[in-house]
């Protein structure tokens, strides 16, 4: 059976199962039990978390974590030329390292509102927008698939699959993304 990895935040963690559940009979699915994080992690663990297991699908996102801003700053926990950067020199490494397919997804969408009244810091649909633009060029120039995770979740009605803190996901929430991103997988097996 193929090797399907998934690498990414919280949003990550909470489709895992779904994406399990979807492919049980096609694919054997591993992601790391820790949160991904930042680019910037990612990039740290990409020996263990995907290139030591010689996967034959990588899917990943990262972006939420990079956005974070304290509240009143204007500066991001990663910075957007930073993030760039550090997604280059993962699908890059994944594309020289492990010969695996490579899906990368876009970041989910934030109602910065709801964000703000119930976290110790913001996240900004515009940074949500602005890192996706930078993330999704560089896939391109890589030929690296996309998985639009950001429109799928619009399409459904953003609030309505948002839990109160704004960024993540109730279970129909999840599990809809994970159906998307099974069928990316699936996608990409095939071709």
């Amino acid at each position: 059976m193929p090797l399907i990895v998934l690498i990414g935040d919280s949003i990550r963690m909470g489709y895992q199962r779904f994406v399990q559940e979807e492919l049980r009979d096609a694919a054997e699915v591993w992601g790391p039990t820790e949160n991904g994080g930042t680019s910037s992690n990612i990039l740290a663990n990409l020996q263990d978390w995907v290139i030591f297991r010689n996967p034959d699908v990588v899917h990943l996102n990262c972006g939420l974590h990079d956005i974070k801003r304290n509240f009143g700053e204007m500066k991001n926990n990663v910075p957007l030329q930073e993030y760039r950067g550090n997604v280059e020199k993962i699908l890059r490494t994944i594309k020289e390292k492990a010969q695996a397919k490579i899906i990368w997804a876009m970041t989910t969408p934030v109602n910065e509102q709801w964000h703000h009244e119930t976290k110790g810091f913001d996240r900004f649909e515009a940074d949500v927008e602005a890192y996706n633009r930078e993330a999704n060029q560089i896939a391109q120039k890589l030929g690296v698939r996309l998985n639009n995770l950001y429109e799928v979740v619009m399409k459904a009605g953003r609030d309505r699959l948002l839990t109160k803190d704004g960024v993540h996901f109730t279970e129909e929430g999840s599990a809809l993304i994970g159906r998307a991103v099974a069928e990316a997988v699936r996608l990409c097996l095939r071709n």
